[in-house]
């Protein structure tokens, strides 16, 4: 199978490139500079250079190839909307190549705030409002009700291993400039997780799998205290663990207090995703995540 992935040298992208190759695939990929087209083409996949800003070359690219594996998205915060949208239009653009066509698009979105407070499901529906701009999931459906075999795959809000620079990071960041490794309350909220290489798996699982359903969770962990997670931070900075109020964390509040958790049952029962990589309290805990 011919699959068109972006984000091909990101730190999920790169995972699904090398599980797909190693399955015997061949892989284009969207890489934006020299230096991370060089190190795709090493891998063995056809370098596509570009972003997702230039849409007639997606159209392209997804109409040239067997399937789409959508992972690229700029996590930039300061103009979150604005990459949400450019996502959409990215979407947009390679599904509309594929219409007609019976070729699957997956594409990525988060588990982060869709039903805080309960364990969310595949099946629950993702939250589509203003304060909640990314539309990854709501225009993936959309093309699906156009014909496309379109489904997400939704990333638990840590995706995690050495090198990691998603939420975890961001707090080993905080504890470092303010002396302590902060939680808020009690602490009991909690943060599914999955090991990036479980995560990377789990895409090539459901796309060999046909895509079988609209929606996938890459989650090995259902929900770790974030006491906990803090807990392990403090231990290896070497700084007190304590609460304190959501004022503390300024922007990142809201993820910070967030209770979350994720099931991932209906994804390991529809396409045998079984994560053997170690969890996050685990994998947190030694010094190369503090390098």
């Amino acid at each position: 199978m011919h699959v068109f992935v972006t984000g091909a040298t990101g730190w999920v992208g790169t995972v699904v490139v090398g599980e797909l190759l190693g399955a015997g695939h061949r892989v284009s990929g969207l890489a934006r500079s020299p230096e991370k087209a060089a190190a795709l083409a090493e891998k063995g996949a056809t370098v596509v250079s570009g972003t997702l800003g230039d849409l007639d070359l997606l159209h392209r690219s997804a109409a040239a190839a067997d399937a789409v594996i959508h992972t690229a998205f700029n996590h930039d915060f300061t103009k979150f909307a604005a990459n949400c949208e450019e996502d959409r239009r990215a979407i947009e653009a390679m599904g509309a190549a594929l219409e007609g066509s019976d070729k699957p698009l997956l594409v990525t979105s988060g588990l982060a705030m869709i039903a805080p407070g309960r364990v969310v499901s595949e099946e629950d529906p993702v939250r589509v409002d203003p304060a909640h701009p990314r539309r990854s999931e709501p225009t993936a459906q959309a093309l699906a009700e156009r014909g496309v075999r379109a489904a997400t795959m939704r990333l638990a809000p840590s995706v995690h291993g050495v090198g990691d620079h998603g939420f975890v990071p961001i707090l080993i960041r905080m504890a470092r400039e303010t002396g302590v490794s902060a939680y808020i309350g009690e602490g009991l909220n909690r943060w599914p997780a999955v090991h990036r290489n479980d995560a990377g798996r789990l895409y090539r699982l459901a796309l060999e799998a046909g895509l079988p359903a609209a929606v996938y969770h890459a989650v090995a962990e259902e929900g770790i205290a974030f006491k906990e997670i803090a807990a392990v931070i403090g231990k290896r900075l070497g700084v007190p663990v304590e609460s304190r109020p959501a004022e503390h964390f300024g922007w990142f509040a809201d993820f910070a207090g967030a209770d979350m958790p994720a099931s991932s049952a209906l994804t390991r029962e529809r396409v045998g995703f079984a994560p053997t990589e170690p969890g996050l309290l685990s994998d947190l805990d030694q010094p190369a995540y503090f390098a």
